[in-house]
């Protein structure tokens, strides 16, 4: 949920790496998770795909 919840705010996964002092890799690791279980290809319709459903 956190990487989620920064991935709403527009940041990038260096970004969010920095935020939640975790390596870009593990970030990237939990990015393709997140698109996996939404069923959702980019970034982009992975936080529509959030934000239509409130889940931040």
């Amino acid at each position: 949920m956190e990487v989620l919840k920064l991935m709403v705010e527009g940041q990038s996964n260096p970004e969010i790496a920095g935020v939640l002092y975790l390596s870009p890799n593990t970030v990237k690791t939990h990015v393709r998770s997140i698109l996996n279980k939404f069923g959702v290809d980019n970034r982009v319709q992975a936080v529509v795909f959030a934000l239509r459903r409130g889940l931040v």
